[in-house]
């Protein structure tokens, strides 16, 4: 059965209002949460679509975790390799070689990241596989000088499958006429296309054993080691315990110290978005504020005529907060609908309104993500909705307070 209090105040929220500017508040309160939650759900489902987006295009080349030696160079890598993949976290390793170099192709020179790889052993490590717009990885061999490289590399020196291009090694060789730099001629067996412009333009990889001869390192001598583990989240966890493992002088790093930056800012920017339309929730919390002062003034006499039968300054106060919390509950329902609803299908919104209007957000010649990626998560969602709810419960105590306050015989006196 209804207590009193809770079917007075949901008759006053359904009841037509002899002002009706008290309805014309309480309508904007409402859409003001819903339109403030949804935009704040949307939001961070974009932000957290991007950082998804960045992540896997950045760890589609770079490694989860990465085993260098002194100086680069790491003699026993096998041994290395050998003790780290008995981690359980640890699905794979692969070595590399990394050195800086130049590329030239008809008169045109870039600077670039040279990486020695073993085709079978990087693809368990990195997604190249995946990425290759032309030819395969795996068409590196030891001793042909093969090279695959960037989409954007191959753009700018106007090369393509196919195509010798020369790679000048920084390391200079003793001549009679001087220290010259060693060059070798590769032909460009694939490019890929990672969608991350700094690998798209500056990293090519070659074979390990011809890295090796090129930068005049021994057969067994290698940069370092790369892992792949089986939750990339864990990578701290498993550097720590991957420290006293591994018998060698080396150094181990983890996917989120190598790009802190690209994920810092990221995370800054969703932080100060929420932040900045949680305030439009805030914003409509306040006008419940004005609509229940206006409700409690206009409702004196009958707050006057239920005190002298009998109705206690809490059960007052109850029946106004019952009225408040309904609109903050109504708010807070259609905004976690609309927000969800909105994050789902935020791609087809923004095609939409790109064909209507004839604009383009995200150019593919400017930006490397093209399409605005969504990823809504429950813990956002529940978070903006206790946020949302909350703050409308705490905009009803003051109005509802005075509410209690109202001396029935000064309510009266002029009825």
């Amino acid at each position: 059965m209804l207590s009193y209090e809770l079917f007075i105040g949901l008759r006053y929220t359904r009841a037509k209002r002899r002002n009706h500017y008290i309805s014309f508040i309480s309508l904007i309160s409402l859409l003001g949460i819903t339109l403030g939650m949804t935009a704040l759900i949307t939001v961070m489902s974009v932000m957290n679509g991007f950082q998804e987006e960045i992540r896997t295009r950045i760890l589609g080349v770079a490694s989860h975790i990465q085993i260098s030696g002194v100086n680069e160079k790491l003699s026993n890598w096998q041994g290395v390799a050998n003790e780290a993949i008995k981690h359980s976290q640890v699905e794979a390793a692969a070595p590399y070689v990394s050195a800086q170099g130049m590329v030239s192709f008809n008169q045109v020179v870039r600077g670039v990241l040279v990486r020695g790889v073993l085709p079978s052993k990087e693809d368990k490590v990195a997604d190249f596989s995946q990425m290759m717009i032309s030819g395969e990885l795996n068409n590196l061999v030891s001793g042909e000088f093969g090279i695959v490289v960037g989409a954007e590399l191959a753009q700018s020196l106007g090369a393509s499958k196919g195509d010798k291009i020369v790679l000048i090694s920084p390391q200079g060789q003793m001549t009679p006429v001087g220290i010259l730099p060693r060059l070798k001629q590769f032909t460009i067996t694939g490019i890929f296309k990672a969608g991350h412009f700094e690998y798209d333009s500056t990293l090519v990889l070659i074979h390990m054993a011809d890295a090796q001869k090129l930068y005049r390192m021994e057969n067994t001598q290698v940069s370092g080691v790369r892992l792949k583990l089986k939750d990339l989240f864990q990578s701290k966890q498993v550097v720590q315990e991957l420290l006293p493992m591994i018998s060698d002088t080396t150094f181990i790093s983890d996917w989120t110290s190598q790009h802190a930056n690209y994920f810092r800012a990221i995370q800054i920017e969703k932080r100060m978005l929420s932040l900045i339309l949680a305030l439009l929730i805030l914003v409509a919390a306040f006008n419940i504020v004005s609509t229940l002062v206006m409700a409690v003034t206009d409702k004196q006499s009958d707050i006057a005529i239920l005190r002298t039968l009998g109705a206690s300054p809490r059960s007052i106060m109850k029946i106004f907060i019952i009225q408040g919390t309904l609109i903050g509950f109504l708010g807070t329902i259609l905004g976690v609908l609309g927000g969800v609803l909105l994050a789902f299908n935020v791609d087809s919104v923004i095609a939409s309104i790109e064909y209507l209007f004839n604009v383009q957000f995200l150019s593919r010649e400017v930006y490397y993500i093209s399409e605005v990626p969504s990823d809504p998560h429950l813990v956002d969602i529940v978070t903006v909705a206790i946020l949302s709810f909350g703050l409308t419960i705490l905009a009803t105590i003051y109005p509802s307070y005075r509410a209690s306050k109202v001396n029935p015989a000064e309510a009266l006196r002029y009825e």
